[in-house]
């Protein structure tokens, strides 16, 4: 599969150019253009800081292997499923294997993307709090990355096969001098997870049509598919859940925090003004 990832100095370009774009188009006095350039340069810094994190991850090979084989390890002690069983389930149907890793590769940014577009144009009040979910709960995810651990795919003596490569589909690059390339240490926690559900929640918040819930359809196929094709286990994915409803967390008490304040200066603004009538 050839990989149109963007990189991130050409991410980082582009972004550079859409906010100047956005100040010219200030300077002339047509916000719409401004803000729309704005938002869009917003995503793109966004994603090439996450495939710069990607690259600067990169500190020890050995040390990656053996925090995704402690990862494993604790998912069985407590009981959890082991993801090996649920990838050999899968991997005798060549056609699944295939539609998983083409999922993998461009399903999250693609319904990401489309999902922003959608609330921008047509529920404006609400664009900034999904925009701000994104910010907030990718950069939270991007911190935690600075830790490599690599994917279950790189555990064959776990019983993982790296199903992408085997049928010609990997988005990652081969090494460089016999090292695993620091974007495919990155495994935790799953930004493809937290993306997937946050599209959903904001898509069944957002929406009143009842289709909205066939959303929800996304998170579980991206769930399934980022465990059979062995790229996260399912704590990668539970760290990211709960990384984003921090992230909810936070801004909810912000916005009471700044409701409280501003219901504290109303009166005393009212106050002054009777004062000056008096």
């Amino acid at each position: 599969m050839q990989n149109l990832t963007l990189t991130w100095q050409s991410a980082g370009g582009t972004a550079a150019v859409l906010y100047g774009g956005a100040y010219v188009a200030a300077r002339g006095r047509r916000p719409g253009v401004s803000t729309v350039l704005r938002e869009a340069g917003t995503l793109l810094a966004l994603f090439a800081l996450w495939q710069l994190v990607g690259r600067l991850s990169l500190m020890s090979t050995e040390h990656a292997l053996d925090r995704a084989r402690w990862i494993h390890r604790t998912e069985l002690a407590v009981g959890l499923p082991d993801e090996a069983s649920w990838q050999a389930a899968v991997t005798p149907y060549p056609v699944l294997v295939k539609l998983a890793n083409y999922y993998y590769a461009s399903m999250h940014f693609t319904v990401m993307i489309a999902v922003l577009v959608w609330v921008f144009l047509r529920h404006r009040e609400r664009y900034a709090w999904v925009r701000t979910t994104v910010v907030i709960t990718t950069a939270v995810c991007l911190a935690v990355q600075f830790i490599p651990v690599a994917p279950p795919r790189m555990l064959p003596d776990k019983g993982f096969v790296d199903v992408a490569a085997e049928y010609g589909q990997s988005v990652y690059g081969g090494g460089v001098g016999g090292l695993v390339q620091a974007a495919q240490l990155s495994a935790m926690p799953s930004v493809h997870v937290a993306w997937c559900v946050l599209v959903a929640v904001a898509v069944v918040r957002v929406s009143r049509s009842p289709l909205r819930w066939l959303m929800v359809l996304h998170p579980v196929l991206t769930v399934a598919v980022v465990v059979v094709t062995a790229n996260h286990f399912w704590a990668d994915g539970l760290v990211a859940v709960a990384i984003l409803l921090l992230a909810y967390a936070a801004q909810s008490g912000f916005a009471r925090w700044r409701a409280r304040n501003t219901a504290d200066v109303r009166p005393e603004a009212g106050r002054d003004r009777v004062g000056v009538r008096g």
